[in-house]
């Protein structure tokens, strides 16, 4: 078990990225709901992709650039996947509790506002905590400690599970690793 002054640190370290993470989502929350009240008029599904779009692909730059501005550099395509899929996610969880509260518990909007309005930061809660642990542990990478990190910086999402499938072509690591595989038996 960590000692309370270990503890400590590290929480004393992280407080600076949770505010400008807190910050951020506080900032893209508000942004969202103006975008979508603005757009309503295109339709409400319409706006509120619009709304999510835009404010996601502000939120990831927003972090990559000051929340977590000290982590490694990784594939711009790779960290904003990684983003926005992570914000699906977040997303789901969201709707899930509101879910929970109408079809679970029963409850309808006519008559529920506050228990709705209850489910919903419940689920926003949720979802921030699930989004705080991915981007700092999948999105955005930790600064390299031994210098072996600086492989990873150059992955691409995409190439890099064509490159994993890619067991048939010569030179390929599937192909390496299937080798290594057949060799060591």
């Amino acid at each position: 078990m960590p000692s309370a002054s270990t503890l400590t640190e590290r929480l004393r370290r992280l407080a600076p990225e949770a505010m400008a993470f807190g910050i951020i989502g506080a900032g893209n929350t508000l942004l969202y709901m103006a975008i979508t009240y603005v757009l309503l008029d295109i339709g409400a599904v319409k706006a509120s992709v619009i709304g999510t779009v835009v404010t996601t692909t502000l939120a990831y730059l927003a972090n990559r650039y000051w929340t977590y501005r000290n982590h490694t550099r990784t594939a711009l395509r790779r960290e904003y996947t990684l983003f926005f899929g992570f914000n699906l996610i977040g997303m789901l969880i969201q709707s899930g509790a509101i879910a929970i509260g109408k079809y679970g518990f029963g409850l309808t909007e006519e008559h529920d506002e506050l228990l709705f309005m209850t489910a919903t930061v419940i689920g926003i809660g949720i979802a921030t905590v699930f989004r705080f642990w991915a981007y700092r542990t999948f999105v955005f990478l930790k600064p390299p400690v031994d210098g072996h990190e600086a492989a990873i910086t150059e992955l691409d999402a995409t190439a890099g599970l064509a490159e994993l499938s890619a067991v048939d072509e010569p030179g390929s690591v599937a192909r390496l690793d299937l080798q290594a595989e057949l060799d060591a038996r």
